[in-house]
């Protein structure tokens, strides 16, 4: 069950969603509107569609579904007053919440009357709530003492996080204003607009108070979050002008990043491949993306019945992320680690973050077309029906989204399906991550370089994320509940030097805090403040500075590539670019190639060592279990001798198993040295990866299976297979094959397997490079596969910076059946010559079929 075609993200280009701007801006340009009676309808109803989304309606508050978030929001305003009663001295809205040098307690103020006056608008909860002018009023004695005392100086102001003073607090106020604009019309008529030019004036980043597009806080989600709070502005104000240029701003948003030709040289977004970047470098699609689904399914919401915006682009618009950016990286009701930034260092993460996605996916089932509305109800219901812990109506946004979630769930004429093939593999080369999914198991990987950052520390959050982005694997299996094998307690309790997938230096490196007392590198004089671009760039998630990540995509499978390097921080401080007391640390050495196949994902290294002559160590995979777990670790050496437990040796296989969890992974060694094989419990505060994390203890038995190098040892190789539910029998048949090591060198990697028909080539330096049947001219990445008379190719630029490919297929001159656009076959001597003009395509995979 897929999304029809005209829903992707190729399909609805930026030309087609910026094409409905010209009569937004040209609505703003008339104050009253074109129509004046129009634009009061249509700020009419964008009021009312804005209170139903966040209270309710009588008809959907009625329902039995809906009853626990009703009980929430009474329960939450209940608890806010008793706090406003207990407050004492001066600075004290609420009791506990003090104000004066807090930008979070002052956000958290605004959040609590926010909460306070939901209640007085959700039909159902108590009548002593619900139209209490009484309550109403605190609200407004509330936003009125705050904006007296502690907001509307902005001399006084903007202290602490520019998002608190730009985008938290007004998200606040905004929806409280709406709330109230009835109440303060009669009552406060002066209220909303002070709150507005206010609002205005924290906008530092903007032009006279309006939004900065070529500014770099301006952007994506946080693009989306500001224009939907003017749109709100606008509508309690009157001002139909504002509505109209903030929804004209908000369309950019939409619009796919095109990296070649970018809009006020903005890198963050969606992009034509489904990646989700923020702060210009991160991949981000599982907590910005999904804050950036959940409000733009609100604008849909909000503007439903008016005419700021006509046409369904939009819809398809999301509908395309929802089916290429979201569904690959939710495996059984659970966010993947690979594109979540510093967020993985929270502990309501994995599960509770799909939670958020699945109420937009049953929001847009409202506004799709038919067949469209039932793929995404089939996919709410298959998530549900997949995750360990399905997703809490209670803790939905919207009252109206409860009881339509509950309508899916209980509609027989909607069959529960994922958007995902049974067998699928994601290539996301913009953001440097791959995703692959076969019946069982999904396999997510993590890479960086010169355009995606290695990792995200801010904030005091992801205190140890030096390699998240080296290569870094996740295999999550079926049927585990994945807080046992991932999320926060995985980033607690394993070495930050041990991910599956690493390869670090035996060192000590101390955080951000540790290194400088605070939470950044603070040294204003020479650039270097809370939210400077050097400390993004150095400091928060520096870029890699080698510009190969990524690999080629036929069919279900793929390939990645990728060079370790020193991050721009390291490179910088080299050059003396960086003052003497900045921290930075030199990476180790390492030039990777993973192979992702049905049963097994094969992992080559070469060049695996250190310049600096450092030890070394290259985990090949690390999983967590629960202290008392039954964990069992067999095996075989080389010789045939068996293997059972930890230690050190050459070993031929390897199983884990958990009979507790009732999962096994198994690993085929294809050549390289002596493997150690580790099971140790680990205990470690959660604070260890959070500042704010509450101080709880995290217990868990932690196996690592690594190959270690000591120091001043020369430069080696491995490869290995990972095999995800492997029995023993079936890691015991591959010294017989079917896979077979083609090279492994730091200039090419490749493999065959037999079974498949497939070869599979890595190129990573300029020359020509063979590999059996391939020669490959240049860095490139190529996946053939023959079968029933065909061969496929697919042939991709892992660069992103080469203008042509070309790879020669050896063996009897074939022709094209079909061949991508860009792709040139010719016949010559010894073989088939391909010629794939990559300019431009951002690392993209080619295709073509010959016989």
């Amino acid at each position: 069950m897929q999304i029809s075609r005209r829903a992707l993200l190729s399909a609805v280009p930026a030309a087609t969603l910026l094409a409905l701007t010209p009569a937004l801006r040209a609505r703003a340009a008339e104050p009253d509107g074109a129509d004046p009676a129009a634009a009061s309808a249509d700020r009419t109803a964008l009021l009312a569609n804005t209170v139903a989304i966040f209270a309710g309606t009588a008809t959907s508050n009625a329902r039995p579904e809906a009853a626990a978030k009703i009980a929430a929001i009474a329960a939450t305003a209940r608890s806010r007053l008793a706090a406003m009663d207990a407050a004492t001295g001066a600075a004290e809205l609420f009791h506990g919440v003090t104000l004066g040098t807090s930008d979070p307690n002052l956000t958290t103020s605004f959040q609590y009357l926010y909460e306070t006056a939901l209640a007085t608008r959700a039909p159902g909860v108590a009548p002593d709530l619900y139209g209490s002018t009484a309550v109403q009023q605190r609200v407004a004695d509330g936003l009125t003492w705050l904006y007296d005392h502690f907001y509307g100086d902005q001399s006084q102001g903007y202290y602490g996080n520019w998002f608190n003073w730009e985008i938290g607090m007004s998200t606040y106020v905004s929806k409280t204003l709406v709330l109230l604009d009835d109440y303060l019309t009669a009552n406060r008529p002066d209220l909303a607009s002070a709150y507005v030019a206010a609002m205005d004036g924290y906008l530092r980043n903007g032009k006279n108070g309006d939004v900065d597009l070529d500014s770099r806080f301006h952007t994506g989600a946080n693009l989306a979050d500001i224009t939907t709070n003017r749109v709100l502005q606008g509508a309690v104000l009157g001002d139909d002008a504002r509505i109209s240029k903030a929804l004209a701003d908000q369309l950019t948003v939409y619009a796919a990043i095109d990296p070649y030709h970018l809009q006020h040289g903005v890198t963050d977004g969606f992009y034509a491949d489904g990646s989700f970047i923020q702060h210009s470098s991160v991949a981000y699609t599982g907590s910005y993306g999904s804050g950036l689904l959940t409000r733009i399914l609100q604008t849909i919401k909000m503007l439903d019945g008016t005419g700021y915006v006509q046409g369904d682009g939009l819809v398809g618009v999301v509908q395309g992320w929802v089916a290429d950016a979201f569904a690959p990286l939710i495996f059984e009701g659970w966010m993947m680690e690979i594109v979540k930034g510093r967020a993985v260092s929270r502990t309501t993460t994995g599960y509770a973050d799909v939670a958020a996605i699945v109420e937009a996916v049953v929001d847009l089932t409202g506004y799709a077309a038919d067949g469209d509305a039932t793929a995404l109800g089939g996919y709410v219901k298959f998530v549900r029906q997949t995750s360990r812990s399905a997703p809490d109506p209670a803790k939905f946004v919207s009252p109206v989204s409860v009881v339509r979630y509950a309508d899916i769930l209980a509609d027989d004429a909607i069959p529960a399906r994922d958007l995902n093939a049974p067998a699928q593999h994601t290539a996301f080369a913009a953001m440097d991550r791959s995703v692959h999914r076969r019946p069982g198991y999904a396999f997510a990987l993590s890479r960086s370089s010169t355009r995606i950052s290695g990792y995200e520390y801010m904030s005091g959050e992801n205190l140890m994320p030096w390699f998240q982005g080296a290569g870094a694997h996740y295999l999550y299996l079926t049927g585990q509940d994945q807080t046992q094998a991932y999320g926060i307690d995985y980033f607690t309790t394993v070495s930050p030097y041990a991910l599956g997938g690493v390869t670090a230096p035996v060192e000590t490196r101390e955080t951000v805090p540790e290194l400088y007392g605070t939470a950044w590198y603070d040294n204003p004089a020479l650039g270097f403040t809370s939210s400077s671009v050097s400390q993004n760039t150095y400091v928060y998630f520096p870029l890699s500075t080698n510009a190969y990540s990524g690999g080629a995509r036929l069919g279900a499978y793929g390939t990645a590539g990728y060079v370790q390097s020193d991050d721009a921080a390291y490179t910088a401080k080299q050059a003396g670019q960086l003052p003497d007391d900045f921290v930075a640390y030199r990476n180790a050495d390492a030039t990777k190639s993973w192979f992702m196949l049905d049963d097994e994902i094969v992992v080559l290294a070469a060049g695996v060592g250190d310049g600096a002559g450092r030890a070394v160590t290259t985990t090949l995979d690390t999983r967590i279990a629960g202290p008392s777990d039954a964990v069992a670790l067999t095996g075989r050496l080389r010789g045939g001798t068996p293997w059972t437990g930890t230690g050190t040796g050459p070993l031929a296989w390897l199983r884990y198993a958990d009979a507790t969890q009732g999962v096994a992974v198994g690993y085929a060694f294809l050549d390289g040295p002596e493997a150690t094989v580790a099971l140790d419990t680990v205990s470690r505060s959660r604070r260890a990866v959070r500042t704010s994390n509450p101080d709880t203890t995290a217990s868990k038995q932690v196996f690592s299976l690594s190959v270690d190098r000591p120091a001043g040892a020369p430069h080696t190789s491995l490869a290995y297979a990972l095999v995800p539910h492997a029995t023993q029998d079936a890691l015991a048949h591959y010294d017989r094959g079917p896979l077979a090591v083609i090279a492994n060198s730091t200039q090419v990697q490749a493999i065959r397997h037999s079974t498949l028909g497939l070869l599979a080539a890595n190129a990573f330096t300029a020359g020509t490079h063979h590999a059996e049947r391939l020669t490959v001219d240049g860095p490139a990445s190529v996946i053939l596969r023959e079968e029933r008379g065909t061969t496929s190719i697919a042939v991709a630029d892992p660069t992103t910076g080469r203008d042509t490919v070309s790879v020669l297929v050896h063996g009897r001159a074939m022709r094209a059946v079909s061949a991508d656009e860009g792709v040139t076959v010719r016949r010559v001597p010894g073989g088939t010559r391909l010629d794939v003009t990559t300019r431009q395509a951002y690392g993209r995979s080619f295709q073509a079929v010959l016989r």
